[in-house]
């Protein structure tokens, strides 16, 4: 890679609004970004060669649909790409701020709000399933029981974040959320095979070919259980990607639907067409959470493995460090990978040999600041070296 060359400040033509001034873009990104209206234009020309490569191999198997539709959201997602290299740090550390503060009563009202409800709707499902005997309504009651426990949860696990004993957890406590998320997925997984066994004995044991009764509140209860949690699931939408907590909201309520749904059907259908057709709901139900909740766990486990952290943020670091200082002439190794829900960052610059130690440690001290002032970065680790011909500083152990 060749020394970074610092050009004078280009004026911008913002894509959205009136145009800016740029303050730091040495490798003239913004000289790529395309307006709404020459998007447009490149799109109804279909000109093959200024197609992506994506859309030209789309364009060979039929379609120029498609491709006009892969023009567009080519040049738009190299835009968003560009506008997030250009800004500061400073200006993505106040846009997270500032959208946190915005959020932060909706935040409260989503934690909250859902504790209260499914507190509500586990007395009201739980009824519902011991009026009727239903064991899908049952199935539907048990999943709903637990979800106060998981509100409790993830707010006890939030609280512990904000409180942390420096001496005793140098690193913080972030990865207790993704801990407490897998524990309550272990817990739900583990009453869907209670109730899995439950209801293949009933199925087994049973020898009468009589209807389940049919019990209308019970399917009132349980219909206003279902609604209540289509609005949460709506409500909680807006919110899932800013916050941890939210996001497993979002997913229980999002299970909640197809379970709650498909538990109703079943009962009523238990008493209307055959009354094997309520236990075989319950069963269906129970591994469909189980499902569920094992993507969960899949999901979770992967950040606290360290799972790589997403191309856009890897992109974004490699920026920031290629333009942090023009005594950096190499960028050798970027590293981004999760720890919990936040990130850790490793990044190898490469300065003059001639450099003082003075020099590249005020360069190299001021590049982890910024790095570590990014959003859900947690740790930015910053070595300096002198060349790049050279084994990498780190290796995978293989062996304990």
């Amino acid at each position: 890679m060749s020394t970074i060359i610092t050009t004078t400040p280009i004026e911008l033509t913002d894509v959205e609004t009136s145009p800016r001034l740029v303050p730091h873009d040495p490798y003239q990104l913004s000289s790529a970004l395309k307006s709404p209206a020459e998007i447009e234009s490149l799109a109804e020309s279909g000109t093959h060669s200024r197609l992506p490569f994506s859309a030209r191999l789309r364009r060979s198997s039929g379609g120029e649909k498609r491709d006009i539709k892969g023009l567009k959201t080519f040049y738009e997602t190299q835009n968003a790409h560009i506008q997030r290299m250009l800004k500061s740090v400073d200006e993505h550390r106040r846009e997270a701020k500032d959208s946190a503060e915005d959020t932060r009563l909706r935040f409260l009202i989503a934690v909250h709000g859902s504790l209260a409800a499914n507190v509500i709707l586990a007395v009201l499902q739980l009824y519902a399933a011991i009026s009727s005997e239903s064991l899908s309504l049952f199935a539907t009651a048990a999943d709903s029981i637990f979800d106060p426990m998981s509100n409790v949860l993830l707010i006890l696990s939030h609280r512990a974040v904000q409180k942390v004993d420096s001496a005793r957890f140098p690193s913080g406590k972030a990865r207790i959320e993704t801990a407490g998320n897998i524990a309550f997925a272990f817990m739900m997984i583990a009453v869907s095979m209670i109730l899995l066994v439950m209801s293949a004995r009933d199925i087994a044991t049973t020898s009468h070919d009589e209807l389940k009764r049919f019990h209308l509140p019970s399917v009132i209860a349980v219909s206003v259980a279902l609604s209540t949690k289509l609005l949460l699931f709506f409500y909680c939408y807006s919110l899932k990607d800013k916050y941890s907590q939210v996001m497993i909201l979002w997913k229980d309520h999002r299970n909640d639907l197809p379970v709650n749904s498909f538990g109703l059907f079943t009962s009523i259908a238990g008493s209307k067409l055959a009354w094997w057709v309520d236990p075989m709901g319950a069963v269906v139900i129970a591994l469909i959470i189980m499902v569920a909740w094992g993507r969960v766990i899949y999901q979770e486990s992967l950040l606290l493995i360290g799972v790589t952290a997403p191309q856009e943020l890897r992109g974004l670091i490699t920026y920031i460090s290629m333009t942090h200082d023009d005594r950096i002439t190499h960028i050798d190794t970027v590293r981004a990978y999760h720890s919990g829900p936040r990130i850790i960052v490793e990044v190898d610059i490469v300065m003059p040999e001639t450099s003082t130690l003075r020099e590249t440690h005020d360069v190299a001290e001021s590049l982890q600041i910024k790095l570590e002032d990014l959003p859900d970065v947690e740790r930015a680790y910053v070595h300096v070296d002198y060349e790049t011909e050279h084994r990498p500083e780190h290796f995978l152990k293989k062996e304990l």
